[in-house]
């Protein structure tokens, strides 16, 4: 008898594999081929959400993983023009991960990449980043700088909410350890 084999959902479970493999080990979390930014847990946002090269190596193993370039240890041998497309998604994916941790905190309304999945993002991050360029994400009204935001250009505002990092991520570990 003879065994049909599912070919889409094959490459699905092996981009998943990839893709989150090294997360679910790092993190002790499941992540799947539906994972959104809104799944992944307050612990693992904040990680992120966090400069540095531990939270870069984090997205460097996901983002390697989804576009099959090899474990994140591999970075550095790839060519320049594979490096750049890895870097540009970390700061894309960076940023869409600190949005959504002030969102949790209630600073920010819904986000344009919301209800798109982690890999998504990442196979369609340029279209994602220029179709989202001109729509930062909302303060919420309830913020004590809605006013001001207010006022601001559609750049500046952008600008507005990433100067917020700081005290968002200080005000999100708080949470944490309450």
């Amino acid at each position: 008898m003879t065994k049909i084999v599912d070919l889409h959902h094959y490459r699905t479970k092996l981009v998943e594999q990839r893709a989150f493999g090294r997360w679910r080990q790092r993190f002790g979390e499941t992540y799947d081929t539906q994972t959104r930014l809104s799944d992944v847990s307050d612990k693992t946002l904040y990680f992120l959400a966090q400069p540095g090269e531990d939270s870069s190596l984090a997205y460097y193993e996901m983002i390697m993983g989804v576009l099959d370039l090899g474990p994140a240890t591999k970075f550095n041998y790839l060519a320049s023009e594979q490096q750049m497309r890895v870097v540009d998604i970390h700061l894309f994916l960076a940023d869409q991960i600190r949005f959504e941790m002030m969102r949790r905190l209630g600073w920010l309304e819904a986000l344009p990449c919301q209800n798109f999945t982690l890999i998504s993002l990442v196979q369609t991050y340029a279209q994602m980043r220029n179709g989202f360029k001109d729509h930062p994400p909302g303060l919420a009204a309830s913020h004590p700088g809605y006013a001001a935001y207010q006022k601001l250009a559609t750049r500046e505002k952008e600008v507005f909410i990433r100067q917020m990092l700081r005290e968002a991520l200080e005000k999100f570990k708080e949470r944490l350890e309450s």
